[in-house]
């Protein structure tokens, strides 16, 4: 007998079609500018004339004190700025939503919203508005203290060095707490009755069954947030540039690497931009990104699914 051959499958040409406009949307403002920018951290600026340095600028900025200095100083300043929101933004986050989550709260709804509103105000508001709060001379932080009698703990945090940077972290951490706190929140209310049901049928309940039984189901969705808040701390800018300027001061004492981008690629004042060397810290900026999700993907995503429904 000849052997059956099977009917082709016809090509979905829908998929294709409704695909489409979403992959040229993408590729034309994500793929072609990251593809460029990589390009143009191969090059240098000689006579006018691009000429192809291969990896000539990532050893001006790991190794020229003119631009490492302020390298790894902005590394540093951005590496504490993701370690403070991973411990403070995300654990308050968790915690926030799990009292929100409790069925015994009246006016959960009005929480959940007074604290994710700041989420959608503008960095130019954000900024303005602490800067203004907490000036020792108009601001309204010298006040308050003063009114529970602790005015001695203040100081002009903004326009000191070593509080400078910590401060405008705790500020972004206060705008953006209410996302991990819809995230968890959403994850919680997504666990089945019955797993909860068959807890307290044990006898665990309370403070016992958020850490036995919901934390370890939350998991995954905390992983994400982590995954996220990582993401986000080392694209940040607008901030630290609203508060601080260009110069992140004082002193360069909140620069991080998105305002030494700013700075090499667009230059600021005094200094010429250098497109090369900014695309060249972008890259930088994607690679370590980059590592980080990859990270995430490969080990410690990989873990966490054992946790999913």
């Amino acid at each position: 007998m000849a052997a059956q051959t099977r009917p082709k499958r016809p090509f979905r040409w829908h998929i294709a079609v409704f695909l489409a406009p979403a992959v040229l949307v993408y590729t034309a403002i994500m793929i072609l500018p990251l593809a460029g920018t990589l390009q143009l951290s191969l090059f240098r600026n000689v006579d006018q004339a691009q000429i192809f340095v291969g990896l000539d600028n990532f050893r001006t900025l790991f190794g020229d004190p003119n631009w490492s200095v302020n390298f790894w100083n902005a590394l540093r300043n951005n590496v504490w700025f993701f370690i403070i929101h991973m411990l403070v933004q995300n654990p308050v986050g968790v915690l926030l939503a799990a009292i929100l989550s409790s069925p015994r709260l009246r006016f959960a709804a009005f929480y959940r919203t007074a604290i994710f509103v700041p989420t959608i105000l503008s960095f130019v508001i954000v900024g303005f508005a602490w800067k203004l709060i907490l000036s020792p001379l108009w601001g309204v932080a010298p006040h308050l203290l003063d009114f529970v009698g602790l005015k001695s703990l203040f100081t002009p945090w903004l326009g000191k060095e070593q509080y400078a940077l910590t401060a405008l972290s705790l500020i972004s951490v206060w705008q953006f707490i209410g996302i991990p706190m819809m995230l968890i929140y959403a994850a919680l209310l997504s666990i089945p009755e019955e797993v909860l049901e068959a807890a307290e049928c044990d006898g665990i309940t309370g403070l016992s069954q958020f850490w036995k039984i919901k934390l370890p189901l939350i998991l995954p969705s905390i992983g994400i947030i982590s995954i996220l808040t990582f993401v986000g701390n080392f694209n940040a800018f607008d901030l630290i540039y609203t508060a601080q300027g260009a110069l992140a001061g004082p002193n360069y004492s909140t620069d991080i690497l998105g305002t030494f981008l700013y700075r090499a690629f667009f230059g600021f004042q005094l200094q010429v931009g250098d497109p090369n060397m900014g695309a060249t810290i972008a890259t930088i900026m994607f690679l370590i990104i980059l590592g980080g999700v990859c990270v995430y993907l490969f080990l410690i995503q990989t873990r966490l699914r054992r946790y999913q429904f």
